[in-house]
């Protein structure tokens, strides 16, 4: 299971939240560089980077600190947060993004999100199934949609989507546990579906999606469960800040995995 550290962004800085409200941002660095440095000194090669302005903005705001990271470390970096626009995609993976999450763009326009899908591959296009009582949340989870989640991520694995990234709000940066009743019944009810024809006279393929479980992750005795009910991956943010999981215990999981 990869092991995926978050960095979310306002005003350049490194910042974090509780259950996506911008009242409660706290800043752990005035410099997101030298935080992904860190990681990667410690064998970590993957990185969540939120543009919490972007999110708010509807457009990429955050890019330079994008750049910076992308320049100045070997980080495969998942960018999200206010991509709307093909010009905003453009400007992601111009700056270094190796692959971009797309969650409100996939409610409220979801031709633009399919035409990202078509054109980038799967490989590069993340859902963003962000999720509060199992209904999908938008708009920097300041709006409540009336979407139910796990029919929205079978809708998008028929479309071809391969990973999503699922984040319980009740959950994120209140390091009280991950939820893996959620994980599982998403991964038992949507590992099944297909993929529809990618062209005439093709048949259709069980995708198998890559599921990212975020949000509430407390200690390091988690992630072992996270993997055992088939998470591919896992993002891990405030309970590296808050020093309940160190990066040693992650460097030596990382080690032991590989």
């Amino acid at each position: 299971m990869r092991i995926i550290p978050a960095i979310d962004i306002i005003d350049g800085k490194f910042v974090r939240l509780s259950k996506g409200d911008y009242s409660t941002q706290k800043i752990y660095n005035e410099d997101p560089l030298e935080v992904a440095k860190k990681f990667e000194a410690h064998g970590i090669k993957y990185l969540h980077l939120v543009d919490l302005d972007g999110a708010k903005s509807k457009h990429i705001v955050n890019h330079k600190v994008l750049e910076e990271i992308a320049i100045n470390t070997s980080l495969k970096i998942d960018f999200g947060g206010g991509l709307k626009t093909d010009e905003d995609l453009r400007i992601a993976f111009e700056c270094g993004a190796n692959q971009i999450t797309g969650g409100s763009i996939a409610v409220k326009n979801p031709e633009i999100f399919k035409s990202w899908l078509d054109k980038f591959g799967s490989e590069k296009i993340i859902l963003g199934a962000d999720a509060k009582d199992e209904k999908v949340a938008i708009s920097g989870w300041t709006v409540d949609s009336a979407l139910e989640l796990i029919p929205f991520i079978q809708k998008y694995i028929e479309e071809g989507i391969g990973y999503v990234i699922c984040t319980d709000i009740s959950k994120d940066g209140m390091l009280q546990g991950p939820s893996f009743d959620l994980y599982k019944k998403i991964l038992d009810e949507c590992q099944s579906v297909k993929s529809l024809p990618i062209a005439i006279g093709t048949k259709p393929n069980v995708n198998e999606m890559k599921l990212i479980a975020s949000g509430g992750i407390s200690s390091f005795d988690e992630l072992p469960k996270l993997a055992e009910i088939g998470c591919e991956g896992v993002i891990v943010g405030k309970a590296i800040y808050e020093n309940r999981i160190s990066l040693k215990q992650l460097e030596n999981y990382i080690l032991s995995d590989d």
